[in-house]
């Protein structure tokens, strides 16, 4: 067994554990149609948590959006996040960078599908000034790491985080300025 076919179902159990009520499961059709909209697929493990855990509604804190559906998705945050970045006198959001959690503040957990680990990125308008590349840290240097890391209770967004030894920081995303100007 792989290392993605351990996880995934240790995901799928704390989120059953840890969400009073998962939706479904995304299709493969929707998961198809999605990164048919979106113009790139989706990290082969953030697809298959979407086809076999569900459509959202779980991981760290606020849980992970759902990719398809009504409201807000993955695939609507992405579209809009581009369009204001696209629009505004500070660019700031890449191409290829997926929303797939919202922490609150306009800060998101974001996947970067053009990495082969699919890191995990930490965006922070907060900071933001004159430079959109200051709003972006990476989290994790892959999706899987950063679940790991929710498995485990030692992500930096755990109420006691600033007291333990065992947390890492988010550092600044190095490739944040040239990705943005593409």
């Amino acid at each position: 067994m792989t290392a993605i076919e351990d996880l995934v179902p240790r995901v799928a159990t704390k989120a059953r554990a840890t969400s009073e009520t998962l939706p479904p499961t995304a299709s493969a059709e929707e998961v198809a149609s999605a990164e048919a909209a979106l113009g790139f697929a989706l990290p082969p493990l953030l697809a298959r948590l979407y086809r076999e855990v569900a459509n959202g509604g779980f991981g760290p804190e606020y849980q992970l959006l759902p990719l398809v559906g009504a409201g807000r998705t993955v695939l609507s945050e992405y579209r809009s996040e581009r369009s204001a970045s696209a629009e505004g006198e500070t660019p700031y959001w890449p191409a290829g960078v997926l929303p797939i959690l919202d922490w609150g503040c306009g800060m998101y957990a974001a996947v970067d599908c053009r990495s082969e680990t699919a890191a995990v990125l930490l965006f922070e308008p907060n900071i933001m000034a004159d430079d959109g590349a200051a709003a972006w840290f990476v989290d994790a240097e892959s999706l899987a790491g950063w679940l790991e890391t929710w498995l485990a209770g030692t992500g930096w967004y755990r109420e006691d985080a600033d007291e333990a030894d065992d947390v890492a920081t988010p550092v600044p995303w190095k490739r944040a300025t040239a990705r943005i100007a593409e």
